[in-house]
Order: structure tokens, then C-alpha cells, then sequence
């Protein structure tokens, strides 16, 4: 095989990271390792969390199950290469110390920042100081390395969310940022809030909106050092690397399928007929390595952005793929695979919320009160409340469809030797979503829930007792139905006996 340019790019090189310990700043970190062990290092912006010091979080950093076939290749002395900096991107000038920042602007070669808020529930103050100046503060470091051959920032598909078809280019930002940033230090949230949808304007919440801004911050140094910005749309469990289905985000379909393994989550609102964009994080990954690696090599003087989507290179519809999935394990039935038939998938978020009230919150009050009882800690009608409080955030997400056209990720794809297309793939053209999803099935039970698949039997058995569980509490709300009818017209219950195939026909769209 041919010598990978892009390893070649990163022999040597010193890497620095901020956002490393999340999701996908983790998988970045095991790739670079196990891919490019070359590197030299690799410097992880923390900062203290839960009384635990940076060194501390670094060393369970390594313990995570993502470098289990790492460690099978290497041995734990590859962890030396990683170097932890005391920092936070919403503070000021990054919160180094001035002998950190002078060491970080000698030696590091290539920046990647991932670091952001994601929660769609913040307010203007905190994504403001985290997605646009924490983004502000990265790039004057990058200014300042004098070593400095490439940075990439992580950024959304979905920063052009108001758009329902987006090109791989930078959109002009309808507010000022320095006046965003002037409000966000004179006003009181109280008066923030109420001015908060009026800047907003067509953005979903201050998630997009912000890091819309921020992609013009980078977008100020791209005639100084190459830049380039990655889109990634809803990032998902590992699809080959480095173990099929390997997760550590409860976000997106994940989630749901969390719920779904625990047998407390029956329902979900869902377009089965939209384009849903899903993109396996380790196709992220390599689109990212990869983007450093492209924008130094051609010397870019302007920004480059990549959409790393699915949408239009290979579309996933839920109720296509839900039906393949059932297919296939009748067909090739795996005694490892994972599934949950007995979910449903409903087409209105009101729809939903009627379902939600019979089929999660009735059987909830009722376990939890017996758990209650024999003093257990309730937990389900609060997970179904925060659910459904999730849910009414993300209706737009939920019920809208996009298209991101994606040519120059394509391109770039093209571009690369066979060597590279094989160690660091971003053509996702020939993943089957069936297969994929059965993957992400087993990794959200091995890695959400920390269940061994030695304890797969046994969870089908609770998730078939929870199904009788769940018919017979139907056919008491059934009954009960049926004699209130009774009581109150007067009926006797065989005169009134015409309404149980009624209600029956009536839940069956719940």
C-alpha cells in the first residue's frame, strides 16, 4: 500500500485539542493515537470538575472503554503523549497560565476545537461566553503559534437551521456580535430573556445562533494561518472504529434507545417519512484529521468548510430502516444482536404527548408508587417528564428535514491516496443503516447502560415481561373504559359492550 499522506502530516506534530474529554473530543484523541502514533503530542484544555484536579480527569480519561483495541495494539505508554492544560473556553484569554499559553504558542502545530455548550435549553449568557468568545479566544492563541500549520473548528450543520438547504459556505450572521456581546455584559438575565427571541429571529435557540457567530470569528484569521471548519450534522455511535457501536452520548437516537433497552420507553414522535442526518462519529473523526491535514497541504488564504453529513450521499427514513432491521434479523437472526420491536413511532408530537399519557405516565405513577412502598427511589415519572419537556425543544429537529449538500467534503474524499481512504474513510456512501443501527443497538446497552452481552437473555425476558406488563395494563384501562361507559349512560356492560373494539381502535393509532 501507498504511504498515508495523513499520517505523514501528523508525525511529528503537536496537537492541541480543547473540548477533548467530551464525545467527540475523546474518539479525536484515540484516533490520532491508534492512527497516527507518530505524533508527538497531544495537549487536552481542562479544567477541574466535581473537586477532581485535571490530572485526575486525564487518567480517567484513558480508562474510558474507547481504547480497549488501542491498548490491544500499543501499550499504556502510548498515554504519555497526552498532556492535560489547565483552561476553560469561557474564560478569559482561555484561562491559561501565562507559562502554559507561552508553551502552547512555542510548540503546537495543529488546532482542533470542538469545546461547546450543546445544551438547546441555555441562555444567551453562557453560549455567548463558551460557542462565540470562547471561539474568540481560541483563535487569538492560533494567532500567536508560531508553529501553527492548520486549525479546524468544529462547528453544526444546523448553524444554517433556518435554511432547509445549506451549501458548504459562510452565511452572513444578521446580528452584530460585538452588540451581542455588549448586551450579554450590560443586561440582567431577566432583561436578556425577553430580548433573547427577537435576536434570535429565525434561529431554533441560542445553540445555532451562537455558533453561527463563531464560524466568523474563525473565519477572521483564514488569511493568516489555514482554517477550516467541519459541520457535522447529528453525530451517532462508532460505525467501524474502533468497535462498531461504541458511544458515550445519551443525545440524538441514542437516547431513545437507551430508554427503549430499559423497557420504559414505548412511544416516540418521529417523521417516518422525513430525511433524518445522522453521521457516525467516526466518520466525524477522520473528516476533522483530515481537514487539517487538506487545508495545509493546498496552503488555503481562505476559509474552507465541509459538511459531514448523510443526507444526501446515503438518506435514512425511520420507518424504512425499522422495517430492514426486522428483516434482517429474520432473516440472519444473531443471537448478539439487539433490537426493540414493541417501539413505536408516532407522527405528531401531540399525538405523542396523548400516547405518552396512557402508554409512559399511568404505568410510571403506578410503579413508582410501589416502589415507593418497599423504599425504592422512584425514577420513571421524572424520566418521562424530562422527555417530554426534551421533546417540546426539539420539535423543529424532530419534524423538519434538511439538505446539506456536501461536494467539497466529497471531493476532498476523492482526492485522498487509497491508503487514506482506507485509514481515515469520510465516504459514508456504503454504510447500510440496518446493520448500523443494530450496532449502535449493542453499544448503547455495552456502553450507555454497562451491560455485558452475556446479560442479553436476560434483558429479553424482562423486555417481554414488561410487554405482558404493558397488555395487561391495557386491558384494565380497557375495562375501566368500559364500565364508566356503562355507568355513566346507564348501560347495562354487555349494552355497552360495543365500546371496547372502539377504544381498542382508537389506541391502536397511540
Amino acid at each position: 500500500m501507498t504511504e498515508s499522506d495523513v499520517q505523514k502530516f501528523y508525525k511529528n506534530k503537536n496537537v492541541f485539542i480543547t473540548g477533548g474529554t467530551g464525545f467527540l473530543g475523546i474518539a479525536i484523541v484515540e484516533k490520532i493515537l491508534r492512527s497516527c502514533h507518530e505524533v508527538d503530542g497531544i495537549y487536552l484544555l481542562m479544567r477541574p470538575k466535581k473537586g477532581k484536579q485535571i490530572e485526575e480527569r486525564l487518567k480517567e480519561l484513558t480508562e474510558n472503554a474507547v481504547f480497549e483495541t488501542l491498548l490491544q495494539q500499543s501499550s499504556s505508554d502510548i498515554f504519555r503523549k497526552l498532556h492535560a492544560v489547565a483552561g476553560d473556553v469561557g474564560e478569559e484569554n482561555l484561562g491559561l497560565s501565562s507559562e502554559d499559553r507561552s508553551m502552547l504558542a512555542q510548540k503546537i502545530n495543529v488546532v482542533i476545537h470542538s469545546a461547546a455548550t450543546l445544551d438547546f435549553q441555555a441562555t444567551l449568557r453562557p453560549t455567548v461566553q463558551i460557542n462565540l468568545l470562547g471561539t474568540r479566544r481560541v483563535m487569538q492563541l492560533c494567532r500567536e503559534m508560531q508553529q501553527l500549520k492548520s486549525m479546524v473548528h468544529v462547528s453544526s450543520a444546523y448553524v444554517n437551521s433556518y435554511l432547509k438547504e445549506a451549501d458548504e459556505k459562510l452565511y452572513p450572521v444578521h446580528e452584530d456580535a460585538e452588540k451581542i456581546i455588549d448586551l450579554v455584559n450590560s443586561l440582567s438575565d431577566d432583561a436578556l430573556e425577553q430580548l433573547t427571541d427577537k435576536l434570535l429571529k429565525d434561529h431554533p435557540n441560542t445553540y445555532t445562533f451562537t455558533k453561527h457567530m463563531a464560524e466568523h470569528e474563525v473565519n477572521k484569521c483564514a488569511s493568516i494561518f489555514p482554517c477550516g471548519i467541519v459541520r457535522p450534522s447529528m453525530i451517532t455511535g462508532a460505525w467501524k472504529e474502533p468497535v462498531p457501536g461504541w458511544t458515550i452520548s445519551k443525545n440524538g437516537p441514542q437516547g431513545f434507545l437507551m430508554g427503549a433497552s430499559k423497557g420504559v420507553i414505548r412511544r416516540l414522535p418521529v417523521g417516518t417519512e422525513l430525511i433524518y442526518d445522522y453521521i457516525p462519529v467516526d466518520t466525524v473523526v477522520n473528516q476533522i484529521l483530515v481537514t487539517a491535514y487538506h487545508i495545509q497541504r493546498n496552503s488555503y488564504k481562505e476559509l474552507s468548510i465541509y459538511h459531514c453529513t448523510s443526507s444526501t450521499c446515503n438518506p435514512f427514513r425511520w420507518e424504512s430502516v425499522k422495517e430492514q432491521v426486522n428483516e434482517y434479523l429474520h432473516k440472519y437472526p444473531l443471537k448478539s444482536a439487539v433490537w426493540y420491536p414493541h417501539l413505536k413511532f408516532l407522527p405528531s408530537l401531540w399525538l405523542y404527548k396523548l400516547s405518552a399519557i396512557i402508554v409512559h405516565f399511568m404505568p410510571a405513577y403506578c410503579l413508582d408508587f410501589i416502589t415507593k412502598i418497599f423504599g425504592g427511589r422512584p425514577i420513571l415519572v421524572r424520566l418521562h417528564t424530562n422527555v417530554w419537556e426534551s421533546l417540546n425543544r426539539l420539535e423543529k429537529f424532530i419534524f423538519s428535514e434538511w439538505k446539506f449538500n456536501n461536494p467539497r467534503t466529497l471531493e476532498v474524499s476523492q482526492q485522498l491516496n487509497a491508503t487514506d481512504r482506507e485509514i481515515f474513510n469520510i465516504d459514508i456512501s456504503d454504510l447500510k443503516w440496518p446493520e448500523y443501527f443494530i450496532w449502535l443497538a449493542q453499544g448503547v446497552r455495552r456502553y450507555l447502560n454497562n451491560e455485558l452481552p452475556k446479560t442479553l437473555e436476560a434483558a429479553r425476558k424482562k423486555d417481554t415481561l414488561l410487554l405482558y406488563v404493558h397488555i395487561v395494563f391495557q386491558l384494565l384501562f380497557l375495562a375501566l373504559l368500559w364500565v364508566l361507559t356503562a355507568k355513566i349512560t346507564g348501560m347495562t356492560l354487555i349494552g355497552s359492550i360495543f365500546v371496547v373494539p372502539v377504544i381498542y381502535f382508537l389506541f391502536s393509532f397511540l
